[in-house]
């Protein structure tokens, strides 16, 4: 135990207090337990092994007594408890003592089943990981239904539930409820679940309100323990419809290359038959095996940068530097503007103003931004007075005189610098001194852009990725003249905004559009040459994308991937050379590669034809993979972001990179490209890798 504990020397350690509570109705005394690390909500309670401890011992306690009728489990105000604390994970190096932390785990935890007493977990806040784990080993559970987040999302980062979770689950609400909890829901971009939900799901046996929770759910368990009410739990089947339950399981990872969430599903579909000494023996050799696996330490990575670098961005100035924003102009009525006009008016809550040169393209636009808040309203996200009220910031307006009180105007029209520069032009003409401009453009330059402005150093790049209101990235980007009152403002909307921002310098493409078209450019050069499409789709399958490149252009369109091709071969001509065949399929029109059957278009299978040099698949993997290697390094000394982590970042929140590689360096670190290509690793050894 105390080489474990050394690996974790800076834990803020949960501690398990003690009280004595007279249960109402003449029940008794209970010892309540409550889980309290000494923080406020903001700094959750986690397991580690201090925390374990101090809970065994607090356990020991109760266990000592005589004079008990049960004991409670709950936690600090608005926190249950939020699973292991993983901080020493990186630092373990040695499977024996990953699975003594399994063991260590299991040894505390089950003790709740076995205190020869009832057991009861409150759950008033949030309850994720080895949180709802221990309260899945006490005999009952009650749940707050004002609790924002119950998860088990281990398999999200590489790892199981391996505190019970597999096995005590799918036998408490069957193998069905289990994966969805365990596998499907991590997988889903980590869905969580309300209190309600759970308590629906059967994972509590009574659901009360917040205001009186612990009142109520000690009221509940006196009468439990008095005989007056009776819990009934459905019967788990566990005979055809967990066998089914496990067949839609394995067959929706038939495509999954991550080893967690298919070690999860053997133990799940394992537990029917296993008992708990089993099921608990199964979870320890599956966290030693996890937690010595490329793909947690990855996966921790990952979830650092998106949970700590993305709230606190490299280089951003000082937030007291910006400005107010109480009014928003969009310049453009299509698509990306009515997006933008949605977000900054249910985020921000601030009036937006679209503007157009035509009527009917006007009403579109906003009619478009309206019908997307119906759409929250029955979905039931919004309330009928919010969507009221947001539908009635949203206006239009034929002249840009309707920015002259707007703090924040953004454009968002064609792709041509000349367009942009009049557009900016014309905005500089009725705002403020101080108004902020702002560009979404994919890739050109920002510092054009604003260079025959009166107030260069008001324009900045906000980059959205699309769908605007999914994708979390915004990739703010700084002219060779943007000041910082500019850029506090710029990094202040996009955190009211909710989205994850990363400082960007103004380069051709900026980072994540620069990454994807020189992987693409590789890719169609080798169609070019003469390499099947099909072949070259697959080749990129290792790099585990949310989908095949060419599935990937034609959701962005085969015209936009030109354009931007075409800037940046005007940049950088010797590594982004022109399709003249890519070029050739958007002049015939064509959306894509594939129809609608997702066949491919004989069409474009013709045009692209005539080649007379194939490559195998290992062969355009591996050019692919040196190419994003050299332009990596060509991005980090050009300055383009601060480190190699706000590469990933961008590449993880802004391209769906895969979580579980940890994003693009780790992987090309791991497979040896790095050092081969780049003359060295992106990332210190141990990061995101096991060595």
């Amino acid at each position: 135990m105390s080489d474990i504990k050394d690996l974790f020397g800076d834990e803020i350690v949960t501690g398990a207090f003690i009280r004595d509570v007279r249960l109402p109705y003449g029940a008794g005394t209970m010892a309540l337990i409550t889980l309290d690390n000494g923080h406020d909500h903001t700094k959750p309670s986690t397991f580690g092994p201090g925390g374990l401890t101090s809970l065994n011992e607090a356990l020991d306690a109760v266990a000592a007594r005589d004079d008990l009728v049960a004991v409670g489990l709950t936690g600090k105000p608005f926190i249950f408890a939020v699973g292991a604390d993983l901080k020493g994970v990186p630092l373990i190096d040695d499977r024996e003592q990953a699975k003594a932390i399994a063991k260590l785990g299991h040894e505390v935890f089950r003790r709740f089943g076995e205190l020869g007493v009832p057991t009861f977990a409150f759950v008033n806040g949030a309850a994720m990981g080895g949180g709802l784990e221990v309260a899945l080993h006490c005999t009952y559970r009650t749940v707050s239904e004002g609790v924002p987040a119950i998860a088990l999302p281990e398999t999200f980062l590489g790892l199981i539930p391996g505190w019970g979770g597999t096995y005590l689950l799918p036998n408490l609400v069957g193998a069905e409820k289990a994966v969805k909890l365990i596998i499907d829901n991590p997988l889903a971009q980590n869905k969580m679940i309300k209190g309600s939900q759970a308590y629906g799901l059967g994972l509590a046996d009574a659901l009360f309100e917040s205001a009186d929770f612990l009142e109520e759910s000690l009221g509940w368990a006196a009468r439990v323990i008095k005989g007056e009410i009776a819990v009934r739990r459905p019967e788990v089947d566990k005979g055809e419809a967990w066998d089914k339950a496990i067949d839609t399981a394995r067959f929706a990872l038939l495509n999954k290359p991550q080893a967690a969430p298919h070690r999860a599903l053997e133990l799940i579909a394992a537990a029917r038959t296993a008992t708990r000494d089993e099921g608990f023996a199964a979870e320890d050799d599956a966290l030693a095996d996890l937690i010595m696996s490329d793909e947690l330490r990855a996966g921790l990575y990952a979830f650092d940068l998106t949970q700590k670098r993305a709230k606190r961005p490299a280089g951003a100035p000082d937030k007291a530097l910006a400005r107010p924003i109480t009014k928003v102009g969009v310049v453009g009525a299509g698509l990306m503007a009515g997006q933008l006009a949605l977000l900054f008016a249910r985020r921000l809550e601030v009036p937006v103003v679209m503007t157009d040169l035509d009527q009917e393209r006007l009403d579109r636009g906003v009619a478009y931004a309206h019908g997307e808040i119906d759409k929250l309203l029955t979905k039931g996200r919004v309330s009928p007075d919010k969507a009221n009220r947001l539908k009635a910031l949203i206006s239009g307006s034929l002249t840009k005189d309707a920015f002259a009180d707007a703090d924040f105007v953004i454009e968002a029209v064609f792709e041509d610098m000349a367009v942009k520069q009049q557009v900016f032009a014309e905005v500089e003409e009725v705002v403020t001194a101080e108004c902020v401009l702002a560009t979404n453009t994919s890739s050109l330059s920002v510092s054009e852009m604003a260079a025959k402005l009166r107030h260069p150093e008001r324009v900045v790049g906000f980059h959205f990725f699309n769908p605007v209101a999914v994708l979390p990235l915004l990739e703010i980007v700084r002219g060779e003249r943007t000041d910082d009152a500019t850029l506090a403002t710029a990094f202040a909307a996009g955190k009211g905004l909710k989205k994850s921002c990363v400082l960007v310098k103004d380069a051709p493409a900026f980072v994540v559009n620069r990454i994807l078209l020189r992987l693409l450019a590789e890719i169609v050069q080798a169609v070019d040459e003469g390499t099947p499409i099909e072949v070259a789709e697959r080749a990129a399958a290792p790099l585990g994308l949310p989908m095949p490149p060419f599935v990937l252009m034609g959701l962005v369109g085969p015209a936009i991937a030109l354009h931007v091709n075409e800037t940046l071969h005007a940049a950088f001509p010797d590594r982004f050379p022109l399709s003249e065949k890519l070029a050739a399929m958007v002049a015939a029109g064509k959306t894509g590669v594939y129809r609608p059957d997702f066949t491919l278009d004989p069409e474009v299978v013709e045009i692209f034809g005539g080649g007379t040099s194939p490559s195998t698949e290992e062969e355009v993997l591996r050019r692919a993979v040196e190419a994003l290697a050299q332009e990596i390094r060509i991005m980090l000394d050009e300055g383009v972001v601060a480190e190699a982590d706000d590469i990933d970042l961008c590449m993880i929140m802004g391209a769906g990179w895969p979580f579980h590689l940890g994003g693009v360096t780790p992987y090309l670190d791991r497979t040896g490209v790095s050092e081969r290509v780049a003359g060295g690793r992106f990332l210190p050894a141990g990061t995101a890798s096991l060595s």
